[in-house]
């Protein structure tokens, strides 16, 4: 166990560097609604964790918390799949429906309500939330590994999430 001078000799010393201009290391991550920046020191908690929204959605969600008001939050939604109660014909009849759904939406242009970062004006807007939908729960996931793995090492570090789960780039600086 470290001596308590020595623990202080040691604080003083990173007081004292910061204090000489000494820059902090920060992650950058890029993704396909906007690009996350964060001081590494600033970071106070990365949380991962899975709940249902009103029996519609499997949200998974990454928070980032840091010492200023905003917190973080990059999630995956996963629709509730709707089940026939018949099963068979039934199941199969929902499922092209939900297909029918999706090929409409990618013909016009428009993706679904559910791929969309959805914001209730004034009250999430103003809730110093900064939120991020992923494609993928890998994708998710390699955000997370990313964004940890920076953050016990205090290395600055640049992620890019892309369309193509294959061409995600994660680059450490010193």
């Amino acid at each position: 166990m470290a001596s308590p001078l020595k623990t202080l000799g040691l604080a003083a010393a990173a007081y004292a560097l910061l204090c000489a201009g000494a820059q902090a290391a920060f992650w950058r991550c890029e993704l396909p609604g906007g690009v996350f920046m964060v001081s590494l020191p600033s970071v106070s908690l990365v949380s991962i964790h899975e709940y249902v929204v009103d029996g519609a959605a499997r949200v998974t969600e990454l928070t980032v918390g840091t010492n200023s008001a905003v917190v973080a939050r990059f999630y995956y939604l996963e629709p509730m799949v709707p089940q026939s109660p018949a099963g068979g014909i039934g199941q199969t009849l929902v499922d092209k429906a939900q297909q029918q759904a999706r090929d409409a939406a990618a013909r016009t242009g428009m993706e679904a309500v559910w791929q969309k970062v959805v914001k209730n004006y004034p009250v999430t807007t103003h809730a110093h939330t900064v939120e991020y939908r992923l494609e993928t729960l890998d994708q998710l996931k390699r955000v997370q590994k990313s964004l940890e793995d920076a953050w016990r090492a205090n290395r600055e570090t640049q992620f890019k999430v892309s369309d193509d789960d294959a061409s995600d780039s994660n680059t450490s600086g010193n």
